[in-house]
Order: structure tokens, then C-alpha cells, then sequence
């Protein structure tokens, strides 16, 4: 790690920065001074230089082959055990923004009326009542989705299930010019102030006193998950990942697990995991020098990616947190707020497996990554290529084919509103390789798309695609056409 001093006018600023911070009566003063920390490893260049002839691919040792893991318990008494060490934390900081919607992402209705909120309450009561184990669900959410969360999860108070809420850090949004606080500026709202990424997840376990209250129930390890990845399930019967992968970090004295999944094409931008002087690590795009970015996409050397499915034993974070060593690298984050140019800086939870103790990675299945990002991947998951089983979305054996078909939707199909009024079913998709749609198409019932099915409406023209359609591998523009 290569740290460089602050230059006299950095310093100049961060002064006045930290002056006007200090004034900043909305925060709390761990917050104030997570921020002045941040910002200041920033303005001092400090960089973690990748030197690429040192990177190394992992070995079997450090990436775990998922079917090499030890059995589980047959057992339940022993898979109780092993359960009752585990708590549950989704990434709730999200809003559904991108996709059309107010609020959390994670009331987004997925599939069957159930959001996933839901599907993940869901999930974790049945696992509680099969194994008569008490695996809390735990909900980090930001000031955007504090105050809707808390309303919405008293729909859970009969659950077999403990949910907590805590919020990660809310840090002031600079002006790019001056580097003073946006807040400081009379901006005071919700546009002044920004959540610093999920790397945040750590410091905020320990600063809510959520970190200490689990460890003194006896939970072990946590589980952490984007609310919005389908795949990231907890469950003893379904390949029985929980109790594998725990009963590895326990008995190998993991503190650190990332699962990593084989990369495709579609996924050639996401960060990996490398072997790096002696250390495993997580390699992001940004990180990578130019003349090796395409060496970098390649899925040739460069062969899985981060799913963001983190397992951490608490003690350690706990550890790592007092001693004020996790120094993840900071993503810088370019934004316009009323037209005002303006930065704000982030970290990210993958980030931190360098600082863990014999971390490793384990290659998992492709079915443990789902996520649900646009309005594309709910056209998979409400399709009859997936069903929900006690809150679990399971892939169809129908389909032989193991990667899901390739889906564009044109502009017309961001918005989840949208989207929906513009499919009276959503097709059968079970033998579909591709769909690629542009302009105003509507979609009728019971239409079935197989093979490669492109269809572009004219420019003004509406085309309706009519019920009990069926495509197949056809390029479609017009009526004529069907």
C-alpha cells in the first residue's frame, strides 16, 4: 500500500472541510469522523498500486471448488447447532429508482405478489421452523429507506422470525469546486447527503451496538447479501449450502468467505478474486491498467466473479473495526445535484477480504446469483423459467439448456408500471436463447418465444404481438411478420 502525504492546499481544504463538518448537527460523531477519514485517504493519493506480473490465480485452496466442501450433518440436532451461529443481513440501502418504483428496491414485487422482501422473510421462517433454529434477519437500510422500512416490516411481527433494522453512515455530499459540504451550502435535504457504498456495512454493525448484541447470543457469523439477488437463499435442503459452507469456515477457521461464481460475458466487468504477495484479493475493473482492461474481461484467465454473497465471522469484524483497519479502497463517485458538480466516496464489503484471516472464496453455482436489476431480469424471474417454493425462486428443469436466454427491452419497458401494462402474461420463455425488443410493442396472453426472437416496431406505429403467439426464431416489424 502506497500512501502519499496531503499537499499544503489538500490540507487547506480538509481543515475547512472538517471545520464545516464539525457544524453538521444531523450526524452522529462517528459518522463525522468515518467521513474526515475518507476524505482525507482520498485527498492524500492513497492507492493500493496493482503491479500486474504479481497477480496469480488462486488455487483450489484459496477458491474453494463448491462440491469439494465438506458434507453436511445429516443430523439436525448438529445442523441446529451450526445455524443457530448464523445471522442473516440483506443490503437494504437501495431504492427501486432505476427501475420506476419510490422506496426500497426490496418491495419491488417479484413474482407471484410477493416482493423480496417477502420471498426473504419467507425463506428464513421456514428454515427457522424446520430446524427449530433462530437465524435473525437483519435489514441494513439507508436514510432513503429507513423510515418505509420500519412501516413495512410490522407485516412481519408474527413471524417465526427475529427481523432488526439499522442504518448505515450518512455522509455529507462535497461540492467538487470548493470541497466544502453540499449541507453546509443550504442544501440540507435528502440530495445533501449520500450512503458511502456497502463497504459501510462493517463500521455500522459496531457503531449501532447490533455487532455486540449478536455476538453476546452466541451468532458466530453473518451472512451478507444484496436484498435484490434472488439466488442468495439460505437453506439446508436446497444443495444444502448453509451448513457446508459454515461447517468450512468454522472448522478451517475462516474468518472471510466470498462466493464467486464462473463468469459469462454478460458479467466480464465484475471484480475477481486474485492471489497477490501471499494474499488473496479482490481485483476491481477500476483498479486495472488500461493496456490490460481487455485482459481483465477476458473469461479465458480471469474465469469467476463476485456475487457480493459475503460469509464474516463477527469476532474478527469486531476486531478489525476497534483497530480501524479495514482501509478498503475508495471509489470515487462523480454526481450533479441541481447542477452543482459534486463528489461522493465509497468503499465496497468485497473490498475487505484482504484484511480478514485465512479468507478464502468458494465457486459456487450459478443458481446463487439471480440478482434482479431492470426490468430484463423480472421478465426471467415472473416467467415459467422460474417457481417459488417456500420463498425460494427454483430454475425450471425444463430447461436444458444451464444459462438464461438474453433479454433486451427497449426504453418503453424501464419502468416497472410500464412493464407490466405492457404484457397481458408474461410469455413461456423455457426455450428461448435471445429476445430483443424496441419500440412500442405490446404483448398478448399465452405467447410462447423459442430460439432467437427479435421484434422492432416501426418508428410511430404500435404492434401488438396477439394471444397464443407462437415465435420462433423470427425477426418481426410488422403484423406480416407474425
Amino acid at each position: 500500500m502506497a500512501t502519499a502525504t496531503v499537499s499544503p492546499a489538500d490540507a487547506e481544504k480538509l481543515a475547512k472541510l472538517r471545520s464545516a463538518v464539525a457544524g453538521l448537527n444531523q450526524i452522529s460523531e462517528n459518522e463525522k469522523s468515518g467521513f474526515i477519514d475518507l476524505v482525507s485517504r482520498y485527498l492524500s493519493g492513497e492507492a493500493q498500486h496493482i503491479e500486474w506480473s504479481k497477480i496469480q490465480t488462486p488455487t483450489d485452496e484459496v477458491v474453494v471448488p463448491y462440491d469439494t466442501l465438506a458434507p453436511v450433518p445429516e443430523d439436525p440436532v448438529e445442523a441446529k447447532k451450526l445455524l443457530d451461529k448464523l445471522v442473516v443481513l440483506k443490503l437494504n440501502g437501495g431504492l427501486g429508482t432505476t427501475m420506476g418504483c419510490t422506496g426500497p428496491k426490496s418491495v419491488i414485487e417479484v413474482c407471484n405478489g410477493l416482493t423480496f422482501l417477502d420471498l426473504i422473510v419467507i425463506q428464513i421462517e421456514s428454515l427457522n421452523s424446520k430446524y427449530g433454529c433462530n437465524v435473525p434477519l437483519l435489514l441494513l437500510n439507508s436514510f432513503n429507506t429507513d423510515e418505509d422500512t420500519q412501516k413495512i416490516v410490522q407485516k412481519y411481527a408474527n413471524s417465526n422470525i427475529e427481523i432488526h433494522t439499522f442504518n448505515q453512515s450518512q455522509y455529507p455530499r462535497v461540492v467538487a469546486e470548493d470541497f466544502q459540504p453540499l449541507p453546509s451550502k443550504g442544501n440540507a435535504g435528502k440530495d445533501g447527503w449520500y450512503p458511502p457504498g456497502h463497504g459501510d456495512v462493517f463500521p455500522s454493525l459496531m457503531n449501532s451496538g447490533k455487532l455486540d448484541a449478536l455476538l453476546s447470543q452466541g451468532k458466530e457469523y453473518v451472512f451478507i447479501a444484496n436484498s435484490d439477488n434472488l439466488g442468495a437463499v439460505v437453506d439446508l435442503s436446497i444443495l444444502a449450502i448453509v451448513a457446508e459452507i459454515l461447517n468450512h469456515l468454522i472448522q478451517n477457521k475462516n474468518e472471510y468467505c466470498m462466493e464467486v461464481t464462473p463468469k459469462t460475458l454478460a458479467d466480464v466487468k465484475g471484480g475477481t478474486l486474485i492471489s497477490y504477495e501471499g494474499k488473496v484479493q479482490l481485483l476491481e475493473i477500476a483498479q486495472v491498467p488500461d493496456e490490460h482492461v481487455n485482459e481483465f474481461k477476458s473469461i479465458e484467465k480471469f474465469k469467476i466473479f463476485n456475487t457480493n454473497n459475503l460469509w464474516v465471522n463477527l469476532n474478527a469484524i469486531k476486531r478489525l473495526v476497534q483497530a480501524d483497519a479495514l482501509k478498503m479502497e475508495i471509489i470515487p463517485n462523480p454526481k450533479e445535484v441541481d447542477g452543482v458538480k459534486v463528489l461522493q466516496l465509497e468503499t465496497a464489503a468485497g473490498a475487505a477480504i484482504r484484511f480478514f484471516d485465512h479468507a478464502i472464496g468458494i465457486n459456487v453455482p450459478r443458481s446463487r446469483f439471480l440478482p434482479v436489476k431492470a426490468t430484463s431480469d423480472l421478465l426471467l424471474v415472473q416467467s415459467d423459467l422460474y417457481t417459488v417454493s417456500d420463498g425460494f425462486v427454483v430454475r425450471n428443469k425444463a430447461r436444458a439448456n444451464p444459462a438464461n436466454p438474453s433479454i433486451e427491452l427497449g426504453p418503453e419497458f424501464k419502468k416497472v408500471g410500464n412493464f407490466l401494462s405492457r404484457f397481458k402474461s408474461i410469455p413461456s420463455i423455457i426455450e428461448l436463447d435471445s429476445l430483443k425488443v424496441t419500440g412500442d410493442v405490446w404483448f398478448g396472453a399465452a405467447i410462447t418465444l423459442k430460439g432467437k426472437v427479435t421484434i422492432a416496431a416501426k418508428p410511430g406505429v404500435k404492434l401488438e404481438i396477439p394471444d397464443g403467439a407462437v415465435l420462433e426464431n423470427k425477426e418481426i416489424h410488422g403484423p406480416e411478420d407474425i
